[in-house]
C-alpha cells in the first residue's frame, strides 16, 4: 500500500471579499501545479456569494443576475471551475482539494465519482440519507451531486484542470437553505435558466442538530483517510498574490 500523501490543511477565512477567496484557490492551484508548494486542502466558511461559471457571463441576463445577487446581499463573482451559478454563505462549507498531477485530464470523471461517494458516506454517518446523483431541476446541475433522498441538493462539485495539477472544489450547504433558494430564484430568473427551487436543501434540515463543526469534522475525516493532513498557517505572500488576481473574478457594476 502506498504511503499517504502529505497535504497542507489551510483553514479559516481571508476576510469578507468573496472574489479574494476565489482568487486564492486559483493561486494555490497554479503554485501546486508548478511545484512551488505541495498539495493543499482548503476548508472555510464563505461570505455570502453567488459564484457564476464563465459560460453564465455570456448570457444576455448576466448583468441583471449579478445585480439580483447584490440585491439579496450576495456578492457576485466569477469562479475558475466550471458549472452554472451557485450560491453559498456562512451556513456552508467550501473545501478545495488541490493536487499535483501530470495526467490530470485522464481521471476527471473518476475523481468526481470517488469524491462524491466519500462525501456522501460522511453525511450518512451523520444521519443523512445521502446519495450521489443529479436531482431533477437542481441549480448548477451535475451528475455527481450529493443529494438527500434523491430530491434535494446538499453538495455540488466542480473541477479545474491546469498543466501539472487539478482542483476539485465542493460546496456543502449545512444550514439555512432559504436565503440560498431566494437569491437563486432571482439569479436564475434573470439568466432565463429553468430550475426547481424546491431542490435546494441543507444538511441540518435533513439531520436536525447537526452543526457546521460536525460536518467539517466528518468531511475532513474522509480526507484524513488517504492524506496526512498538516494544519498550516495561510501565507501572507499567497494572500497578496491572490489579491492581485481579484479583478479577474469580480463582476463590475
Amino acid at each position: 500500500m502506498p504511503s499517504p500523501v502529505d497535504v497542507e490543511l489551510l483553514q479559516g477565512e481571508l476576510g469578507r471579499e468573496p472574489a479574494l477567496e476565489v482568487a486564492f484557490a486559483a493561486v494555490l492551484l497554479d503554485a501546486v501545479a508548478r511545484g512551488q508548494r505541495g498539495p493543499a486542502l482548503r476548508c472555510y466558511r464563505p461570505p455570502p456569494t453567488v459564484a457564476f461559471g464563465r459560460r453564465d457571463t455570456f448570457l444576455e441576463g448576466f448583468a441583471a443576475a449579478a445585480e439580483a445577487a447584490r440585491g439579496h446581499g450576495f456578492a457576485p463573482v466569477i469562479r475558475a471551475p466550471g458549472g452554472r451559478a451557485a450560491a453559498y454563505d456562512e451556513g456552508c462549507l467550501v473545501l478545495d482539494e488541490i493536487i499535483p498531477a501530470q495526467d490530470a485530464l485522464t481521471a476527471i470523471q473518476d475523481r468526481f465519482a470517488r469524491e462524491a461517494e466519500r462525501h456522501a458516506q460522511a453525511l450518512r454517518r451523520l444521519g443523512v440519507d445521502a446519495r450521489v446523483g443529479e436531482v431533477p431541476g437542481e441549480y448548477c446541475p451535475g451528475q455527481f451531486t450529493v443529494n438527500a433522498r434523491g430530491i434535494v441538493k446538499l453538495i455540488g462539485s466542480a473541477q479545474r484542470i491546469v498543466p501539472g495539477g487539478w482542483l476539485l472544489s465542493i460546496v456543502v450547504v449545512v444550514e439555512r437553505s432559504a436565503p440560498l433558494r431566494s437569491v437563486l430564484e432571482s439569479v436564475y430568473r434573470a439568466l432565463e435558466l429553468d430550475w426547481d427551487p424546491t431542490t435546494v436543501g441543507a444538511v441540518a434540515e435533513e439531520a436536525p442538530g447537526v452543526s457546521i463543526d460536525d460536518v467539517e469534522r466528518a468531511l475532513l475525516g474522509t480526507y484524513a483517510q488517504r492524506y496526512r493532513l498538516h494544519p498550516t498557517p495561510i501565507s501572507p505572500a499567497a494572500v497578496a498574490a491572490a489579491a492581485e488576481r481579484v479583478p479577474r473574478h469580480q463582476v463590475p457594476r
